[in-house]
């Protein structure tokens, strides 16, 4: 495991081989075996994240996010939970907040926002994409909001 001296890393659990990259802010997650955080990443308290997990430069990974083995996030990636924000700010209370799962082998596009959604087993986001609703396994979906163009895309 490497870890950048420029990263903050606080409370967390990172797994063997695993390497942070600089200017990363890491807080109260869960980071598997040999997994890759990119530079200027962000990841939230209590986020969970699998093995072989590659999450690239300027990504944002928020509260209430699951990511399984083997998935890969683009540079820019973006994940929400808070339906109507700033709930926190305003009600003093997360009820609002959703959470999202990433499923294994799932491939997220450079600039992609995911609302609270389930992206299924394999399926691949395009870039730039904003996805609003579950994804299934397998499939192709781009454009915003997010669709379906291609279904068993292979991987």
């Amino acid at each position: 495991m490497a870890i950048s001296e420029t990263a903050i890393v606080v409370d967390c659990s990172i797994g063997k081989g695993t390497d942070v990259w600089h200017f990363a802010n890491l807080y109260g997650c869960e980071i598997g075996e040999n997994c890759t955080v990119g530079a200027y990443v962000e990841i939230a308290r209590g986020v969970v994240i699998g093995n072989n997990v590659t999450i690239s430069s300027h990504s944002f990974v928020c509260e209430l996010v699951t990511i399984e083995d083997s998935v890969f996030l683009g540079h820019g990636v973006m994940t929400i939970n808070d339906l109507k924000p700033p709930s926190l700010k305003n009600t003093g209370s997360k009820e609002l907040w959703r959470p999202t799962i990433i499923r294994k082998g799932a491939v997220i596009g450079s600039n992609a926002t995911l609302f609270p959604v389930s992206i299924g087993k394999n399926a691949l986001v395009g870039a730039g994409s904003v996805v609003t609703k579950d994804v299934p396994p397998g499939v192709v979906v781009v454009g915003n909001p997010a669709t379906i163009i291609k279904e068993n895309h292979g991987f």
